[in-house]
């Protein structure tokens, strides 16, 4: 039971991204990881009216949270995803994992000005990463990883 990953999208745009395991786990390129999450998100608003909760994989899930911001110009209708996701091991409870992403999000938006998340590189967003890593917790370790750390004290 583990997040193995996670992050913080803005429509294709790649803001924050933790990897909490080797890249040997098979987890995507950041860029085609947004393009998916984005293009899945589209199409499930497009096609039902609804919002992206769970995706769900042989070997892990996806777990995502989003809150539509508004993009600067004179369509009100003119929003991108800012997208908050995890990517878990598969008997990770999807649930309690979302109300973390929720928080996540929440204070993301607190922390930096829309203005901000729309002109900034990725780096300007780097110190919340500590920030995430008290949200999480010990959900960011393997089983295994949180026993070794019991022994080792």
């Amino acid at each position: 039971m583990a997040i193995l990953e996670v992050g913080i999208n803005l429509g294709k745009k790649p803001l924050v991204e933790i990897k909490y395991y080797s890249s040997s786990d098979n987890i995507l390129d950041p860029r085609i990881r947004a393009q998916f999450l984005t293009g899945v998100e589209n199409f499930i608003d497009e096609a039902f009216g609804d919002e992206i909760n769970v995706i769900s994989l042989s070997d892990f899930k996806f777990i995502c949270y989003f809150k539509k911001v508004q993009v600067p110009g004179k369509d009100p209708k003119n929003t991108e995803p800012l997208l908050s996701f995890a990517i878990i091991e598969q008997d990770t409870d999807p649930n309690f994992v979302k109300k973390h992403l929720k928080k996540i999000t929440h204070e993301f938006r607190n922390q930096f000005a829309l203005s901000e998340i729309l002109s900034k590189d990725p780096t300007y967003f780097k110190e919340f990463e500590q920030h995430i890593d008290q949200i999480l917790g010990d959900l960011k370790f393997k089983i295994d990883d949180r026993l070794r750390s019991l022994f080792r004290g």
